[in-house]
């Protein structure tokens, strides 16, 4: 038979194990504490979720697979089963396949030190403004194996492999600061890229969409349904309360 006290410590327990449910993903999203920047993404653009697409096959897919995602996937973007095949299937998979990689886990542990992640859903694990945040967020660091840190994920395994987008960017830290402080320091640009700052900008964005599209893909339908649902919910109500004061008018 449970006690009062039991009772209570149970109560707590669980309370506490809530608290530590919500708290865990913001904290997970963000270790460092950086601020992060908001992600200029639309789920609704066919245009950048199609750019999106072409950025992830060319530079993700060799490394990162999306084990939870399939080709014909891509067909929702308004893209015709003979384009994904020539444009954006790289290898000899079909379109019914999953979007594996033929990188081996263990030779990526050797190589990185970790088996790089797979993205099918890193967008709802992290979210749009971290990834976003991140891949802007590569500078060189001598101090790593790889010759990169990164601002957002301090300490990260994986390399730059955008670098010759972006270009190079060190870490200045703020007036008074040291280096290697995570907190108010400023990346500037030493190197350009091929694109400016601007273009590189949007060539993230446009794969960040992408990445939130595949962790979701059913999300634009959803909130439509969801939409209709709340107006058919109020007209509802409308109509019931309506009916109520009909139906009471003559009782007292």
């Amino acid at each position: 038979m449970m006690t009062r006290n039991s009772w209570k410590n149970r109560t707590r327990n669980w309370v506490a194990s809530l608290v530590l449910a919500l708290a865990l993903p913001a904290a997970w999203a963000n270790p460092a504490g950086v601020k992060l920047d908001h992600a200029p993404i639309d789920p609704s653009n066919t245009a950048s979720l199609q750019r999106g697409a072409q950025h992830f096959m060319n530079y993700c897919l060799t490394c990162h697979g999306a084990q939870l995602a399939r080709f014909d996937l891509l067909l929702r973007l308004g893209l015709t089963e003979d384009q994904v095949k020539k444009n954006l299937i790289l290898t000899d998979a079909k379109m019914a396949d999953y979007m594996t990689v033929v990188l081996n886990p263990k030779d990526a542990k050797n190589w990185f030190g970790v088996p790089p992640p797979d993205l099918s859903v890193e967008a709802r694990v992290r979210g749009a403004d971290w990834l976003y945040s991140y891949l802007r967020g590569f500078y060189r660091d001598d101090h790593r194996d790889s010759g990169w840190n990164n601002r957002v994920f301090h300490g990260v395994a994986m390399p730059n492999v955008l670098w010759e987008l972006q270009g190079e960017q060190v870490l200045q830290p703020a007036e008074g600061g040291k280096p290697g402080e995570l907190h108010g320091e400023k990346l500037v640009l030493a190197s350009p890229g091929k694109l400016s700052p601007k273009e590189y900008d949007q060539f993230v964005a446009d794969l960040v969409n992408y990445l939130v599209f595949i962790a979701e893909p059913a999300r634009e339908t959803r909130v439509h349904i969801g939409y209709g649902v709340m107006i058919f919910l109020a007209i509802a109500f409308v109509i019931t309360r309506a009916l109520k004061k009909e139906y009471w008018k003559d009782v007292h």
